[in-house]
């Protein structure tokens, strides 16, 4: 894949892109393939289980698999339910992806290392910030505690998008927040909201 400039800004891109036009009585069906690497699907529901007191709502949960490239449809939500899966765009951590090749090659926990964090997080208030509506985040694991005081969030970004995807091959990278495009931000909050799990990790 040919790399571009880690540092293509957003005129640059926008205006080519202008131009170029069980233990949680889980139901066997929700444990069938759902284009969710069975591997972190099965370690996302372990995790659950293991953080259920934490977790007011275990009827879906959100499973990112950062094995997969950027360009790729990544955020899963699962309803635990019907067993259906919705997929979608998500931007890992620039910390995570040093020569913005599109794949996350390393973890941090680290305040300021701008990268993303593996494990379980549970899903919070939605605000306001710098980023438009946005959802806070609860760190549950060692591989993630400091979530909150490095606001890691979920947040929608013009660096996530299809077209960008279709420019570049890859998206562009977040701040080690989940970030998605402006389209599917509300979508994933609807169907997350406060009180749910998201979890991340790659194979």
């Amino acid at each position: 894949m040919k790399l571009l400039t880690p540092e293509l800004s957003r005129r640059n891109l926008l205006g080519g892109a202008l131009m170029a036009g069980a233990a949680l009585g889980v139901p066997a069906r929700a444990a069938a393939p759902n284009g969710i690497d069975p591997t972190i699907r099965m370690r996302a529901l372990a995790s659950l289980n293991k953080h259920r007191s934490s977790i007011a709502h275990a009827d879906k949960i959100g499973i990112v698999d950062f094995s997969r490239a950027s360009r790729d449809p990544r955020f899963h939500v699962l309803d635990l339910g019907s067993g259906q899966t919705t997929t979608y765009l998500v931007a890992h951590g620039r910390g995570s992806d040093p020569a913005h090749t599109g794949w996350l090659s390393r973890w941090s926990n680290d305040e300021g290392s701008n990268a993303s964090s593996p494990g379980a997080y549970a899903t919070g208030d939605f605000y306001v910030g710098k980023h438009g509506q946005s959802m806070r985040l609860e760190g549950l694991d060692a591989t993630n505690s400091a979530a909150e005081p490095r606001a890691i969030v979920v947040h929608a970004a013009w660096y996530v998008s299809p077209t960008i995807v279709q420019m570049t091959g890859k998206l562009g990278r977040s701040q080690g927040c989940f970030a998605l495009s402006t389209d599917d931000l509300k979508p994933v909050l609807d169907q997350l909201g406060n009180g749910r799990m998201i979890y991340a990790d790659k194979v």
